[in-house]
């Protein structure tokens, strides 16, 4: 039984993940110093530790039947917003938003879990109005569905995650066959409300975008993350300084060097080759995800196999950006590669839905 469930494996999705986490292991472990003493292991141990455990909930959804999880869509969404809730009431603080809830030695951010969870949740509304979404009467319920969610996250305040919920609903709507006019005009409205949405925002993001535009404006408060991310991965050059030998990231220079910053690191470590190899790895992932997108029977899989790789899509897109310089800094977390227990948890559930999919297909052909 299991070399029969084994050989409808997609192990392409597979190796590229493990590929992700072993190389995200060694530059979280050169981030946080662990050339340094048995001290700085911390970081590196916790991690792999998730990836550990992890690999047993990939195991459990890759063989789980995915069209069960329509049936739990409801009760998900309202766990969901009181999840999203308790953060406001009991949530810890740091860097100045409100994000994460201690659980003893465990801090979990209940967003990252969220991202998830409105995935399934509108895959199971989608499935029964693919082709149907032709009017805005038939938007409007979409949307106050997704904006409640929506709405709370960017309360923490969590503008990256609220953006990557944006980029979740818009791939999702356009898989649906939704009217292009009525797609178009949504995004016509968003532009034209972009101005009244920066009154909206706060004063540290507000400067984000501010250095966005011109990182010089203040090179040691807001714009000093951006410049010292250019530094590093300009200094990488073509191959690299070498694993522990870069100087922005091992001298300090490079705050939140094992987080948000993770591609900087590649970067002036191993060089524009590593970069590219990391970005192939992506791309890879992102493919396969597509590709399980395309060949799914069902509107429910096809919508779920499309929801989680345009949330790997875009914040691979964004982080790597913002490290570049290209995008604002938003705190969007690089998949499989930045430290994070909750945002590696999310991912692999996601990968182990995504093995599901694809094997029920296979099991359909055989």
């Amino acid at each position: 039984m299991f070399k029969r469930e084994w050989k409808n494996f997609d192990k392409v999705l597979l190796v590229m993940c493990f590929c992700i986490v072993a190389i995200s292991l060694c530059i979280i472990g050169s981030a946080t110093h662990i050339n340094k003493g048995a001290i700085n292991y911390d970081f590196v141990a916790k991690q792999g530790a998730a990836f550990i455990i992890n690999l047993m909930i990939i195991l459990f959804f890759s063989r789980y039947d995915y069209t069960k999880l329509k049936r739990f869509a409801r009760p998900l969404y309202i766990i969901n917003l009181l999840m999203l809730l308790a953060v406001m009431f009991v949530g810890t603080s740091a860097l100045g938003a409100q994000r994460w809830i201690q659980l003893g030695p465990i801090t979990l951010q209940p967003s990252e879990f969220s991202k998830l969870i409105m995935i399934i949740c509108m895959a199971a509304l989608l499935s029964d109005r693919v082709g149907k979404i032709n009017t805005w009467r038939s938007i409007i319920p979409i949307g106050l569905y997704m904006g409640i969610p929506f709405l709370l996250v960017l309360k923490q305040p969590d503008l990256g995650t609220s953006l990557v919920f944006l980029a979740i609903g818009f791939g999702m709507l356009f898989v649906s066959k939704i009217k292009m006019s009525l797609l178009r005009n949504i995004f016509i409205i968003a532009i034209v409300l972009a101005p009244i949405g920066w009154h909206f925002l706060k004063d540290y993001q507000k400067s984000r975008i501010s250095v966005f535009l011109n990182p010089n404006a203040d090179p040691f408060g807001a714009g000093y993350h951006i410049i010292q991310s250019k530094i590093a991965i300009g200094s990488g050059m073509l191959f690299g300084k070498g694993l522990f030998q870069g100087t922005q990231s091992q001298l300090n220079f490079l705050p939140e060097n094992h987080t948000d910053f993770i591609f900087s690191v590649i970067g002036e470590e191993l060089g524009f080759m590593g970069c590219i190899f990391i970005l192939f790895l992506y791309f890879m992932l992102v493919y396969r995800g597509l590709m399980v997108a395309k060949d799914c029977k069902d509107n429910f899989g096809m919508l779920l196999a499309t929801g989680i790789v345009a949330m790997w899509g875009f914040q691979i897109l964004i982080n790597v950006g913002m490290t570049c310089g290209i995008m604002p800094v938003t705190g969007i977390p690089l998949p499989f590669m930045s430290y994070g227990v909750s945002a590696l948890t999310t991912n692999m559930m996601s990968l182990g839905i995504l093995l599901s999919i694809y094997m029920r297909q296979q099991t359909m052909i055989f």
